[in-house]
């Protein structure tokens, strides 16, 4: 594992990340979701993709590294920036799951592969919306400590920095940023996802135009048991 501190806009950052296959030609970045790490990714893409000099990085605010500051997915993608110059890396191939995938669009690599990726909105159950009126309400009259049991499960345990970065980024509509990509992309989805459900992926599919669509039996972590087939299909993709 390294660390590499820097400064921007005023903030200081301290990312971590991991390379493996340090000496291969081919760079390829691998960037979590929300409220993971670069291990549970460098668990599933490790043994393969034996080609390629694998970027493992925590985003800011999870795993071994710091964020101070209430960010955006184009703050993510801005901060990342900043390191790839720093360390030497090429955009070559970028996955992303979930969150990591509005980053890794963002970041309009030469192949984009998408696991899952957040940023299609889906329409909010009635029992949703209820929650957050009634969390607004209590907000709104002091009750700030009650509202906490509205609160979505991915903001358990967070900061209050990142407990308002969840807010910003949860609403984002990548709609027209998956629509202006214009390089290749594979997008892959668990069959069983209720995060991002399988219809997101497909209208991600239609948005970019050179993009090809695999669904894999599994839910929003599928690609833990389909890491193989999956680097298959980016070794086909990019080497061919």
């Amino acid at each position: 594992m390294a660390m590499k501190t820097f400064v921007h806009e005023q903030h200081t950052y301290n990312i971590s990340y991991e390379i493996v296959n340090p000496s291969a030609k081919h760079d390829v970045i691998v960037l979590h979701g929300w409220g993971s790490n670069k291990e549970i990714m460098k668990q599933a893409f490790e043994p393969y993709l034996s080609m390629f000099r694998h970027i493992y990085i925590d985003l800011p605010g999870f795993g071994g590294s710091t964020n101070h500051v209430v960010m955006n997915s184009q703050d993510y993608a801005r901060v990342l920036e900043i390191l790839f110059e720093l360390i030497g890396v090429k955009r070559e191939i970028i996955i992303g799951h979930s969150f990591g995938g509005k980053v890794a669009t963002l970041l309009n690599p030469n192949l984009l592969v998408l696991l899952s990726s957040a940023g299609i909105l889906i329409p909010k159950s009635l029992n949703v919306k209820m929650k957050i009126k009634m969390a607004k309400i209590g907000n709104s009259i002091g009750l700030n400590n009650f509202t906490k049991i509205f609160r979505t499960k991915d903001a358990d345990a967070l900061n209050q920095v990142m407990y308002e970065t969840l807010k910003k980024v949860v609403d984002e509509d990548f709609s027209k940023v998956f629509e202006n990509f214009y390089n290749n992309a594979l997008i892959c989805w668990g069959e069983d996802d209720t995060a991002t459900p399988l219809i997101a992926g497909e209208k991600i599919h239609t948005l970019i135009k050179k993009s090809r669509f695999t669904s894999y039996q599994g839910d929003h972590f599928f690609f833990l048991k389909r890491a193989k087939a999956i680097s298959a299909q980016i070794e086909q993709e990019y080497l061919k």
